[in-house]
Order: structure tokens, then C-alpha cells, then sequence
């Protein structure tokens, strides 16, 4: 294989630094005068080290972590610059980080701070000493500097919160030398399926650090491979390198689909589910006490008046130029500004902070925007909130800076935002939000079909527990799907009801459990059908729905895993432990699942037994003879539009008697749906014919132009 491009640029300046470091060794005061100098030549603000800060001792790893986690490539640079600047370096100061393992900022010092337990005297002078022992043995590998690096290494291997960090460490001194074993590069030596197998078993069996003898083995014997695999890595670093790429990449999946766990504006554009929104109450938070006793939250920009005067977030933009200061764009500002007056609910959750580090309440919006202009400066937009928790946490990572912010979407973060307060017994549910009501009326005047079909359909769901709608293409199954779950439900609650998209790659790790990247390696993270049950679960009074769409292009015994099973209606409540987690989980009663397939995909294989098994099959049809359509076709009042749906009809007529398409690929009524009354004219009709119909038809008839032709000509006639 091609050797992988890697960042190397980095190993030079690392490597000169930690030799830079050891003339420390014996004073380390110096060290850290050192350290305060360099942070007050960078402008920046020294990180907490110690209870008391400064502190009076630190070890080398810790020193290097100061430009390895999580903050900016622009405040890495500045550092490393002072710090080359402070020790007279002169290696150049890295332009890119790509690939080199960071700290997470929550754990950032490799002993513990001195009011600590579990702090020994001895632990910094110990991390001392396998810095100094690791430097020797990786520039002369000698069997007597091995054995004193190995007992300095199981001396500190076990300190508390250090665990795979202490390989990291040693990487960065010496990367050619030392394998950093953080679990990100432990799931890519796992996930590479050329690898030697004893060492892809070995590696994935580790749960805690191994000892030196151990640890060593594990290097050379990596080591040697490269010489003789035919692997796109050729070192550590490239191999490290490597195995940040793929880990993006899966990163980058995963944050795609963050997306298929909602079922809010994004997917249901006619109803709204909770929001979650984190909030500043005035910078450095100096509003919080007087809004957390009033019960409000409250925004400024009180200079252009009432909020709710505005039109769009345009609007709000221009007003703040005009009266406060043309020069500035206040993009960000009149975002926060419309979403707080407009996209804010009540039953809405909010975290308030304080800086970009804590948490200092979670409440749930109980009002609608309004304007108090005698509550003065920054006070005068407002909102009722019902505080439920008062007090300070930890931030879960580094917050936003903005004043308001939509936390949403980002599933896992919100997970995290509410563990903060899920062991209080003070938590209070937020109030029930009353829905608009959906019949069966509505849902056939939306949905066209017959009054019968949608009594079998509902029969189907309601006792199968699992149902697959097929069609063909345009015939309205995903928008069949979610008003079927509202009708049946009796109002449109989209908390209810959550949709996803199988596809060829998705998998168990992401519909279920899986390890995923994290700010400091990988971590277990819950799915959406996961965080779903448990939903239901809890609310087992009330039906909820899971919509799958293109059901049939994953591979459903891969996705659902052990649960398979438990999705049949007479297994609902019965627990299987979880691959990854050990927790015994089961699929609640009150869970319904719809799936969605379109029978005209010709890529499809076969649909495996298990499947068909599972689900009942119920074929929607084009609607055009429907009530609904009619009443919708005569509420149009076009020429053009009833002869091009006549038209339609014959052709649907003709597609199904061809032996090599069928029922499954006529044309369905969604083509011609969503046209305003008056709008139905030859332009907006052709439009549908030359761009949607005509290619279909290519694809339907691709050995066969002369039918092509023929029907393209006839539609279009319709139409002219």
C-alpha cells in the first residue's frame, strides 16, 4: 500500500523540548517561573496546575500538555513560541497539529492536585525520573537504561487519572520510540483487519495500562511488522497519523448523524419538539442572581426596542446598525436576538452559565418574549423561567462564549448537560405542552388514501407493532408514515416520534451503542433507538413512533443486533444484554416502528427472511383516485392538470403491464402536490414534466427510446 501522507513537522520541536525539559530536573522553581514568564509574554492566562496556583512543583508531561488539548492551533503556536523563546530552541514552532494526540482540558495534569487523596508524595519526582529514563533508553536502547525505564514506568503506570495518557506522554518525547496506546489508536489497530492478529487480540484485550515488559513488547512487536506488512504507515507517527484520518472520518459520520435522532423542525416541519438552550445571564454572569430570584432569563440590545417588531433577523441586523454602530456586522447578535424573541418556547430547557467553565442553574421556560423597557439595561427583553436547579457544576468541556446558544441538535451534549442534574431529587419535569389534535379525518385529507386502506394500515400498526410501507416512488410514504403515527397518537406531538435512514454503512454502533471519538480518545455513546426506548419506556401510558426510512438498504441484523429478536410483538419487555455496555435493555410495548421501502430501487437484493418475519408489508398505491386527490384536483381548477394526471393514469397503466417493471414503479401522486390554487399552469406543469417525469422514464425505459418518446410526447401535450 502507498505510504500515508503524514504531519512530521511536529516530531523535531517535541523532542527538542522535552531534552530542553531536563535541565529542569533538579530545580524545578525555575521551571515554573519559567512557565508564568511564558504565559505572560503570550498574553494568556496561565491554566489551573495546583489547588494553589502557581504551583510549587510540576512534572515534564504536564509542562508539554499546556500546548497539547483542547484549545486553539493560533494559542498552541503562541505558547510553543514563548516557551522556544524562554529555552533558547531552535527547531521551528509546528504550522499544523494533524494527528497529534491532545489532553482533554478536565484532565490535563499528571498527578493529582495536593488536597488529593490519592496524591503521593512522591508521585511528580517519579514522573521525573521515567521522563529522564524514557529520553535515555529511546536514544540507546541498552539492556540496562530498558530495565531502568521499565521500573520507572510500573512506578507510575497505576497514578490516578493518568491511565493511556502516560503512553501519550511518552510519544510525545519520543514518537519514533514509544506506541501511544490512547484509545483511539487501540480501536485502529483493532479495526485493521491485515494487522497480526495475536497483536489486534492483545491490544483490544487491554483494560488498564500493562506493565513495561508488557508495554515494550507491545512496541516491537508493532515495530516489526512494518518492515514486513504491506500497511500505509511505516512508524509510529504515520501509523498515528493514520489512525487520526480514519477517526475524523468516523467523527464526521457521526456529527452527519447527529441529525437522524430528531424529530423536530428538521424532520417534522409542522409541529416542534423541546428545545435545549444555553444562556448567558449578563457577561461574567453578573444578572444571575437578581434574574435567578425574579425567575427570568433576559437578553440586552434594548437600543432597538421591542424584538418582537422585527420581521426577520434582517431586520434586526439593520436596526442595530442604525442605532448603535454602522461599522459592526452583529450577525451573531441578531441571531441570539430573533431566537430568543421568536424560535424560544415555553417547555423549553435552559442551562445558565457562567464564563465558558460552569454551570450555575437549569430551568424550563414558562413564557412567551416580552418587552419591559422599564426593567432597564440589559433587562428589558425577557422570558418566565422556572429555575429548577440553583447551584455551580463543571461545565462538560468548554462552552460556548455566545449569549444564547441552541444546544439541540447536539445529542450527546445535551446527554451530558442533563447527567449533570439527573441525581438531584429536586429535578422537576417540564410542564406538559398541549398539542394540536390529528384525526383520522385530517390524516385522509392529507394523506390520499381510501378510508379503508388507512383502517388496515392502522390495524396492522397497532397490532404487528411493526410495519413496512412499499411503494413506488412518489407516492407520499414518508409523509404517509408521520402523519400515521400522529393520527393514531390523536394529536401531532414530534417527541413521540423520532426518524432515522438505514443505509449500507449504518451499523449497530450507531442505531444502538457504540465507541465513538471524544475530546480525549473514544467513549461508549448510546444511540438514538437506545435513547428512545428509554423514552418510551417511562411513558408506557402513550404510544411512540420509530420511522425508518429506505428500511431495506441496511442490513437489519447487522443494526439491530441482539434486539432483533425484541422487536417482535410478543417479545416487547423481554431483556438482553447490550453488546458493548453488559446492561440488560428491552424494546418497550408502547414502541411502534414504520419502516419505509421503495420498490422501484433496483439496486435492492432479496429482503432476508428475518426481516419479512418481523414486519407486516403494506402496499400504498398512487392516490389519484382517492377522495382527497379529487377534492384537491378540483380545488385547482385546471385544464392542464386533469389532463395531465389522465395522462399519468394511462401511463401508470402501461408501466404496470410491463413485465419488467410492474405495480411497484408507477408513478405516484406526490409528483403533482403542494401547487397553490391558480398555480397549476403549463410553466409550473412542465416543469414537473421535462425535470421529474421524463428522466424517470429514461431510467424505466432505458432500452427502450421509442416508448421513452412516445410518453414524453403525450405528457407534455397534456400540458401545452
Amino acid at each position: 500500500m502507498q505510504s500515508a501522507q503524514r504531519n512530521t513537522e511536529w516530531i523535531s520541536f517535541y523532542e527538542e523540548f522535552a531534552d530542553s525539559l531536563l535541565r529542569y530536573m533538579g530545580n524545578r522553581g525555575e521551571l515554573v517561573s519559567a512557565i508564568q514568564s511564558v504565559f505572560s509574554k503570550a498574553g494568556l492566562k496561565l491554566p489551573k496546575l495546583e489547588a494553589e496556583n502557581p504551583p510549587a512543583d510540576i512534572d515534564p508531561f504536564t509542562v508539554i500538555g499546556l500546548f497539547n488539548k483542547g484549545i486553539t492551533d493560533k494559542n498552541r503556536k503562541t505558547i510553543m513560541g514563548a516557551f522556544a523563546e524562554e529555552f533558547g530552541m531552535s527547531s521551528p514552532v509546528p504550522e499544523s497539529f494533524d494527528g497529534v494526540p491532545v489532553l482533554n482540558n478536565l484532565n490535563a495534569t499528571f498527578y493529582r492536585f495536593r488536597d488529593d487523596a490519592s496524591r503521593g508524595e512522591n508521585d511528580i519526582d517519579n514522573l521525573w525520573t521515567l521522563f529522564g529514563a524514557a529520553i535515555t533508553f529511546a536514544d540507546a536502547k541498552t539492556e540496562e537504561n530498558k530495565d531502568v525505564f521499565s521500573s520507572s514506568f510500573d512506578a507510575v503506570k497505576d497514578l490516578k487519572g493518568n491511565r493511556w495518557k502516560l503512553t501519550m506522554g511518552l510519544y510525545w518525547i519520543r514518537p519514533y520510540s514509544f506506541l501511544n496506546l490512547d484509545s483511539r489508536n487501540r480501536w485502529f489497530i483493532d479495526e485493521m483487519s491485515g494487522f497480526p492478529e495475536d497483536i489486534r487480540a492483545e491490544v483490544k484485550a487491554l483494560r488498564e495500562v500493562p506493565q513495561a515488559s508488557e508495554y515494550l513488547s507491545i512496541c516491537d512487536r508493532i515495530a516489526a511488522t512494518f518492515a514486513d506488512g504491506d500497511y500505509c504507515f511505516s512508524d509510529f507517527p504515520s501509523l498515528s497519523h493514520e489512525a487520526w484520518i480514519v477517526s475524523e472520518k468516523v467523527n464526521e459520520e457521526n456529527r452527519k448523524a447527529a441529525s437522524d435522532d430528531v424529530a423536530t423542525d428538521e424532520v417534522l416541519t409542522d409541529v416542534r419538539g423541546t428545545h435545549y438552550w444555553l444562556y448567558s445571564p449578563g457577561s461574567g454572569a453578573f444578572l444571575w442572581d437578581e434574574l435567578r430570584d425574579r425567575g427570568e432569563i433576559a437578553i440586552g440590545w434594548e437600543q432597538i426596542g421591542d424584538l418582537s417588531a422585527y420581521a426577520s433577523k434582517e431586520a434586526m441586523k439593520q436596526a442595530m446598525k442604525e442605532k448603535i454602530d454602522p461599522s459592526k456586522p452583529y450577525k451573531n447578535a441578531a441571531h441570539a436576538t430573533w431566537q430568543f424573541a421568536n424560535e424560544m418556547k415555553p417547555g423549553d430547557i435552559v442551562y445558565a452559565k457562567r464564563g465558558i467553565s460552569e454551570v450555575i442553574g437549569r430551568g424550563i421556560v414558562t413564557s412567551d418574549y416580552r418587552y419591559v423597557p422599564s426593567l432597564g439595561k440589559d433587562r428589558s427583553n425577557v422570558r418566565s423561567v422556572e429555575w429548577t436547579h440553583v447551584g455551580t457544576w463543571e461545565h462538560p468541556g468548554q462552552a460556548a462564549i455566545k449569549t444564547l446558544t441552541d444546544i439541540t441538535p447536539y445529542k450527546d451534549y445535551v446527554e451530558k448537560m442533563e447527567g449533570l442534574f439527573s441525581s438531584y431529587e429536586s429535578e422537576e419535569e417540564a410542564p406538559e405542552s398541549a398539542y394540536p389534535a390529528y384525526t383520522k379525518d385530517e390524516f385522509l385529507d392529507d394523506v390520499f388514501m381510501s378510508e379503508e386502506d388507512y383502517e388496515e394500515l392502522s390495524f396492522l400498526t397497532r397490532t404487528k407493532k411493526n410495519v413496512i410501507i412499499q411503494g413506488a416512488p412518489g407516492v407520499g410514504k414518508t409523509y404517509c408514515a408521520k402523519r400515521l403515527a400522529f393520527s393514531l397518537m390523536g394529536q401531532k406531538d414530534a417527541s413521540r416520534v423520532m426518524m432515522v435512514q438505514f443505509h449500507q454503512s449504518y451499523s449497530y454502533e450507531d442505531f444502538i451503542e457504540g465507541y465513538r471519538p471524544s475530546g480525549s480518545g473514544f467513549e461508549l455513546r448510546k444511540g438514538p433507538f437506545y435513547r428512545f426506548c428509554k423514552k418510551a419506556e417511562v411513558d408506557s401510558d402513550n404510544e411512540y413512533f420509530l420511522i425508518i426510512d429506505e428500511i431495506n438498504r441496511g442490513n437489519l441484523s447487522k443494526i439491530f443486533g441482539e434486539l432483533f429478536m425484541l422487536i417482535e410483538a410478543d417479545k416487547r419487555g423481554v431483556g438482553l444484554n447490550l453488546l458493548y455496555s453488559d446492561e440488560e435493555f428491552f424494546v418497550p410495548k408502547n414502541v411502534r416502528i414504520i419502516g419505509m421501502m421503495n420498490t422501484a430501487d433496483r439496486s435492492l437484493a432479496m429482503l432476508d427472511y428475518a426481516l419479512r418475519r418481523r414486519f407486516a408489508f403494506f402496499d400504498i398505491r398512487p392516490g389519484f383516485d382517492s377522495d382527497g386527490f379529487g377534492a384537491y384536483a378540483d380545488n385547482l381548477d385546471s385544464r392542464q392538470f386533469d389532463a395531465l394526471i389522465a395522462t399519468v393514469k394511462a401511463l401508470n397503466a402501461e408501466i404496470a403491464e410491463d413485465e419488467t417493471l410492474g405495480e411497484g414503479f408507477c408513478i405516484g401522486h406526490s409528483y403533482f402536490c403542494n401547487i397553490p390554487n391558480g398555480k397549476a399552469d403549463s410553466a409550473r406543469l412542465s416543469t414537473i414534466v421535462n425535470y421529474e417525469l421524463v428522466p424517470l422514464l429514461r431510467e424505466y425505459w432505458y432500452d427502450e427510446p421509442g416508448k421513452v418518446k412516445e410518453w414524453t410526447q403525450r405528457l407534455r401535450a397534456a400540458v401545452s
